[in-house]
């Protein structure tokens, strides 16, 4: 089965993400199909063939959670930070 997923690049606090289309068995960073775009979290910077995913889901690829929420995030909503008491 193929997903459409992260693929982690760059260095320790400097990370992005490639999203392609691997199998879904295969390593987080191992061996990919297709290459859709790129996901750079620190400026939020989202870059994705539209064209491409389209088709892909049509072939039968799935969505990682990752990719959806990033994908998606009016889906997710973002979770309250709950304070704790001082004695």
């Amino acid at each position: 089965m193929l997903k459409i997923k992260l693929l982690p690049r760059g260095k320790k606090h400097q990370i992005t993400y490639r999203i392609v289309i691997a199998e879904a068995r295969s390593k987080s960073d191992g061996k990919f199909i297709d290459d859709l775009g790129f996901y750079t979290p620190q400026t939020k910077t989202l870059e994705i063939d539209q064209d491409k995913l389209k088709q892909w889901q049509v072939n039968g690829a799935q969505i990682t959670l990752g990719v959806d929420k990033i994908l998606n995030p009016e889906k997710y909503p973002k979770k309250a930070k709950v304070k704790k008491e001082e004695k």
